[in-house]
């Protein structure tokens, strides 16, 4: 049985949005069929690693891909809810269009790795704790624990340069990718947010007025959502989508928002994939320069001078 209900709603009305008819148009990204001679990633499995000192007595899978060509000081992609992101059956099929770009030269050397909540005997919903926290100890896992050992294991150098470090992740984990590269701009300057979850599930309703309101950082931000999205009792996904992309807007970011008519999957993310890795490698589109600004407040003095504001 659901949950007792709130104005008549259930926030177990989220099982009604992973698969939507307007789903039907997405399919994954022609990349994700890498041609015979694209050369193809190795994909280590590390199952059940539990050493973990920031989250005690949590066990969780880890997947890292490994190009077959290296090239110094690699590119990073780091992925929440891994194991679906890696899924060679899935909605995006990651390590098969990693390869694809990297053989087309629209992307460099990139190490994916795909890590996955953690799981724990004795503190529930582990995954929101790791994702939904509106502070920096996910990122500090990802950088103290979990790169290290991605280094170690597959004896690679992962570049330090934040415009060559991605993050993404759907739903908790797509606010995860942000929060991510909020805390820590000198680590991660892309993110991939799918049906990122910027409502009230442990604060992230607050992003918006914290993007508006904070000196802007370096962060190119590609995010999508869909008219089928997630609205229950802790908020509404698409409007709360949208509400972040008008902060990112507002506050003078670099950023696309692709709005589709899915659900709350990765259908329609999939669908994009290549493209959001394209257009996060490729020159600023968009967004304010500190000059910029300075222009903006000009013309903006000058409308309040015409009203009488001195």
């Amino acid at each position: 049985m659901p949950e007792d209900p709130i104005n008549g709603h259930f926030n177990s009305e989220i099982l009604l949005c992973l698969n939507v008819p307007g789903d039907a148009p997405y399919h994954p990204c022609s990349e994700a069929f890498p041609a015979e001679e694209v050369p193809r990633s190795i994909v280590t499995h590390l199952a059940d690693w539990d050493q973990s000192s920031v989250y005690p007595e949590t066990r969780r899978d880890i997947r890292i891909s490994l190009p077959a060509k290296l090239d110094g000081e690699m590119a990073l992609l780091v992925c929440q809810d891994g194991k679906d992101y890696v899924d060679s059956n899935g909605a995006v099929r990651a390590v098969e269009v990693l390869d694809t770009l990297m053989h087309s030269g629209d992307i460099p050397p990139t190490v994916g790795v795909f890590v996955d909540p953690g799981k724990s005997d004795t503190v529930p919903r582990q995954r929101n704790v790791e994702y939904d926290t509106m502070d920096d100890t996910y990122v500090t896992f990802i950088d103290d624990e979990i790169l290290p050992l991605v280094e170690s294991t597959v004896k690679v150098t992962l570049s330090r340069d934040p415009a060559q470090r991605t993050v993404m992740g759907i739903s908790s984990g797509g606010i995860c990718a942000f929060n991510m590269a909020w805390q820590r701009p000198e680590s991660y300057g892309k993110v991939i947010s799918h049906c990122g979850s910027f409502v009230n599930i442990k604060g992230g309703h607050e992003f918006p007025l914290m993007v508006r309101n904070t000196p802007r950082k370096n962060i190119k931000v590609f995010m999508q959502s869909g008219e089928g999205d997630v609205n229950i009792p802790l908020g509404n996904w698409p409007m709360a989508n949208h509400q972040m992309a008008d902060a990112l807007a507002y506050a003078g970011y670099d950023y696309r928002f692709e709005f589709g008519s899915g659900g709350h999957n990765r259908r329609h993310g999939g669908a994009l994939f290549a493209e959001s890795l394209r257009w996060l490698c490729g020159a600023s589109s968009g967004g304010r320069t500190a000059a910029d600004d300075v222009v903006m407040q000009e013309k903006i003095l000058a409308r309040l001078r015409v009203q009488g504001v001195s």
